[in-house]
Formats: structure tokens, sequence, C-alpha cells
């Protein structure tokens, strides 16, 4: 069986076709659009009319290749930028018209869990008891458990794209009195959940989403042509210099630094100082980088529960959004 995904982040629109005999997503066929919609927000967060447009034009060639690879699907949600758009009902009531593809808005926590799953399944058993880290343009997940579920999933409103527009927009490169409400703003934010986390004491703490992926590359891990089943850890002594070598330098010379590509060049400080705090705060000394992350989530769960879980999901979630605050546990056991 051929399966598809499309995930619409701040970034990119991705498009994932695997195929899943044995019941492991093995990927066949990757596209990307990049669209960049975390900057055609307006100040109350609202999507533009130019890039919903592209929105729709990426999900319906998105489409057309899953059929093109005759993959089942495409299974088709989006990331923070729309699920905090106050016109995220209209985004999505286009998308459905435009496209025949009905896109949903996963809650916060709800992505949370399903990256835990794919990471879990990734790192297996031995792992132990996992904390789980992503970093997207909106928001930072985080999850921590002893099973295959997480015990404990949150959303924070820690985005590499969203901080960088809220605090690092004033020069270039920012100043220190910018990094200094940056850092109050993180430790803020991840107060609570940091706190939880040091107490679980998590055997095995994982990152995922591109974001981290460069940063690592950043602080000396493999590079991604060396494939998949490299193992890649980052290091929190490491990520404090790559915030230094970041926050010394303009966005545009960023991307010449290894792993640090030009469209995340910009965000890529915001990324690593978030990444350090939350170690930090976390008390944890570095962390592995996972290769899968919340489209092999939401794969595996397909696999795992049939069709009626994602008609569940979506029909629960509802393809105008949930409200930004809603949220959605994953109904299963956790062993």
């Amino acid at each position: 069986m051929r399966l598809s995904v499309v995930d619409a982040g701040s970034n990119t629109v991705r498009l994932v076709i695997a195929d899943v005999e044995g019941g492991v997503p093995l990927p066949v066929h990757t596209v990307k659009w990049k669209l960049r919609l975390s900057e055609h927000v307006g100040p109350d967060g609202a999507i533009c009319e130019e890039a919903v447009e592209s929105l729709v034009n990426a999900v319906a060639a998105a489409g057309a290749t899953a059929r093109r690879w005759h993959a089942t699907g495409p299974l088709a949600f989006a990331t923070a930028v729309v699920r905090g758009a106050p016109n995220r009902q209209e985004v999505l009531r286009r998308v459905s018209c435009g496209t025949g593809i009905r896109m949903c808005t996963l809650p916060g926590e709800t992505e949370a869990e399903l990256t835990f799953l794919a990471a879990r399944r990734w790192l297996g058993w031995h792992a132990g008891p996992l904390a789980l880290l992503d970093i997207g343009g909106g928001s930072l997940e985080v999850a921590f458990g002893r099973g295959r579920l997480p015990d404990f999933a949150a959303s924070l409103p820690l985005g590499a794209a969203r901080l960088t527009r809220e605090y690092l927009r004033v020069q270039d490169p920012p100043g220190p009195a910018e990094l200094k409400e940056l850092r109050r703003r993180i430790r803020h934010e991840l107060r609570d959940v940091a706190a939880r986390i040091r107490w679980e004491a998590p055997r095995t703490a994982a990152v995922s989403s591109r974001t981290f992926q460069q940063l690592a590359r950043l602080c000396g891990a493999a590079p991604g042509r060396h494939g998949p089943f490299v193992q890649r850890d980052m290091h929190g002594a490491d990520l404090r210099e790559a915030v230094r070598t970041l926050a010394a330098l303009p966005a545009a010379e960023r991307a010449q630094l290894p792993g640090i590509s030009a469209p995340r060049a910009e965000q890529s400080l915001a990324g690593a100082v978030v990444g350090h705090t939350a170690l930090k705060l976390m008390g944890l000394r570095g962390a592995v980088v996972c290769p899968w992350a919340i489209r092999e989530g939401v794969l595996l769960r397909y696999l795992e529960e049939g069709a009626d879980w994602w008609t569940d999901v979506t029909g629960t979630a509802d393809s105008a959004g949930p409200s930004p605050g809603a949220t959605l546990r994953i109904a299963g056991p956790s062993v």
C-alpha cells in the first residue's frame, strides 16, 4: 500500500509519499513548495490573499503528484501558522474548494503526540523514558513518555519564525538587549514544562524538525547526504557556541555556515536560542536528532488505527480548524 501526507508549515508545504508494507513508512518520493507563509501574515496573524492562493496551488499540486504516484490520500494538515490565523476557517475552506482535499489543523498537543510516536518508533524501546522537542516556525512541541504515546504533551508559542518576527527584526545582527528579551520570553514560557521534564528525568532526549537538523549540522553532526541511519547527536555546549556564532553574524552570512540554509538563516538564531534554553532548563546535556517527525507520526497512526482514525481526527478537529487553545487528545493506550 502507498500513502501520502501533506504538511503545510510556516516555511514549506511538504508532500511525502511512502510505501507502508509491513507497517513501516518508507518514503519513495518527496516534494516541497517554499511558500514561507509566516512572512505573509498581517499584524493580527491573518494570512493574506496572495499566500492563501499559493497554498491552494501547492496543495493542488501535491494532490496531483500523489495521484501520479498511485498513492492514497493525501492526509493533509496545517500547523501553527494556519492554526493560529483568525481567518483559518476561510483558508481551509478555500483549500477544500480549490483542490478537493480536506485539510485540517491539528492542535499543538496532538502534533506533539504524533511526533513523539514517530520518535519512539525510530529510536525503539531501548531509549527508555523519552523527552521529545520539536521546533516549528510557529510553535515548540514538547512531550515525555515511557510508552508508545506520551504521558505529557504541550505546545508553546516559541516557534523560530514567530520569535524572529517578534524579537529579532530591529537590527541585523541583533543587539544584546534584543537577545536578552528573547531569552526572558523563552524562559517564561518554558518554566512549567521544563520543570516537568526535569522531574521526569528522561533517559533519552530527542529533537526533530528541520530547524534542529540544521542546528545539529552546525554543531558538527554528519551532513544529510550520509543518510538517515547515521546517528546524529547535538550537545548543549555545542549549541551554546552555535548561538554565539549565529548572533555575531547578519542573516545573509549565516547561510554560509555548515547546515544553515538561506531560507532558514534569519530564523536560525531564534531556533538556536530556544533549543539551548530548553535543554538547559530541562537539565538535558544534549539530544539525539530524530529524522522522523509529525508526518511519519501521522502515517504510523493511520497504519495502526486505519482510515477511521484520520476521519475521527479531522472530524473532531474540523476542517475549518479548532479554536487556537483547543486540545485534542489522541485516543489509545500508552503502552
